[in-house]
């Protein structure tokens, strides 16, 4: 390790492991949306088909993924990593084959949407342990706030990129990209090398019926994991549910145009998330983890109950930005601090079925919630509906964690042993 001067090196191997995550967030970026594109463009689907395709793929997808947490766990993380990536590459290449032969349907859009879901949790539970033994603790909120920074950079520049190219070349182009993101993430982390020890297990090899529920267990025994993943269900649950919400206010009632609502909500939501995940790191040096994490983590759900207010025109636009760009500054910040936490504070062996239970409980807090918002816009109005998620969301932090345990690392249940 060295220091450089205003930033930490964190070695070759991490170098990699950043490129692959910034090919395939940059894949993922340019994608972004293209299902509903292939549905709507090419499949002719309805409104009730384009947004049973948006949530079953995430709901169906999670439920598939409880098992592969425990898996994950007792395998060498990198090539769990590189069958993820491999197997998302396939899913995804099958979708401009079956198009250029005429024979997409809107089933393969779903069984792919699927499978593509269900590989995301697994490779993020292998990532994350992954990069608990590949960088030092002290360099782990650096790692994740780079993580961050790509992500947003990616969300900022891909969809505009995508729908030009889209425009340009047809509607499988952006799906041919993501899926060839995956393959070049697959070579990057492979191109990591050197050695990994496999996990070994106390008990039989065989996964065991209670090992799908472990990673809950462990993280409802937890007086840190527990607070901020019931935080994380209800946060990212309302915001996810208002945004088809906000989406309809302004597209339909407000009049506004599709580029001042692209604009308004992805460029600002960009630049938002790459400076705040830029200041998590001296943000925390200076005022402490723990401060800054509750902090970022208040404030990030301050900011949406503005959006019930917005008007016709440009003030409405200006109103969208401002809101947009507030409020993913502090996720920015809170993002990399909250992945951090949940490295530190969970014992290497239950890592990665920790992060599966995280991404399957959001993942299922997400769909529950946008389905409930949908019904309760359909009774009331749109904008009620995302002035109650507002409302809700003021006593979310409520929910955050108030006290630091004693120590990083414990592990709640007395029977752990440590493997990895």
């Amino acid at each position: 390790m060295g220091v450089r001067v205003g930033r930490r090196a964190l070695g070759r191997r991490f170098g990699w492991l950043w490129a692959a995550f910034a090919v395939s967030s940059y894949g993922t970026g340019l994608g972004f949306g293209a299902f509903s594109v292939l549905a709507i463009l090419v499949l002719h689907s309805g409104p009730t088909q384009v947004a049973l395709l948006a949530a079953s793929g995430r709901a169906v997808g999670s439920l598939l993924a409880v098992p592969l947490g425990p898996w994950v766990e007792f395998r060498r993380k990198r090539p769990v990593m590189i069958a993820m990536d491999l197997t998302r590459f396939a899913a995804l290449l099958s979708v401009p084959v079956a198009y250029a032969l005429g024979g997409l349907t809107f089933v393969q859009l779903l069984l792919v949407s699927v499978t593509v879901a269900a590989a995301n949790i697994a490779f993020n539970a292998a990532g994350g342990a992954y990069l608990k033994s590949l960088v030092a603790p002290e360099d782990l909120l650096v790692a994740n706030a780079r993580f961050e920074s790509t992500t947003w950079t990616s969300t900022m520049l891909g969809p505009p990129l995508g729908g030009a190219a889209i425009g340009l070349f047809g509607p499988v182009t952006t799906v041919l990209a993501d899926a060839v993101s995956y393959l070049l993430s697959a070579l990057g982390i492979r191109a990591i090398g050197g050695t990994e020890r496999r996990p070994e297990r106390s008990g039989a090899a065989r996964l065991r019926a209670g090992d799908l529920l472990d990673g809950w267990r462990y993280i409802l025994a937890h007086p840190t994991l527990r607070p901020l993943l019931l935080n994380a269900m209800a946060v990212n649950g309302l915001i996810m549910a208002s945004e088809p919400l906000l989406a309809v206010l302004l597209l339909g009632r407000l009049g506004f145009a599709p580029w001042q609502y692209a604009l308004a909500l992805a460029a600002s939501s960009g630049a938002g998330g790459f400076v705040g995940s830029r200041l998590a790191r001296p943000l925390a040096a200076r005022f402490g983890e723990r401060r800054v994490l509750f902090t970022a983590g208040t404030l990030r759900a301050c900011w949406p109950i503005g959006l019930a207010f917005v008007r016709p025109g440009v003030p409405g636009m200006l109103l969208v930005t401002a809101v947009q760009l507030g409020m993913v500054t502090c996720i920015g910040v809170f993002n990399p601090l909250l992945a951090t936490a949940r490295l530190t504070r969970t014992a290497p062996d239950r890592v990665a079925r920790t992060l599966t239970a995280w991404s399957v409980s959001t993942s299922a807090a997400i769909s529950v919630l946008t389905a409930a918002w949908g019904l309760v816009a359909a009774a009331t109005t749109p904008r009620t509906a995302i002035a109650l998620a507002g409302v809700l969301l003021l006593a979310s932090p409520l929910l955050l964690p108030r006290r630091e345990p004693a120590e990083r690392d414990t592990d709640p249940s007395p029977s752990s042993t440590l493997s990895a």
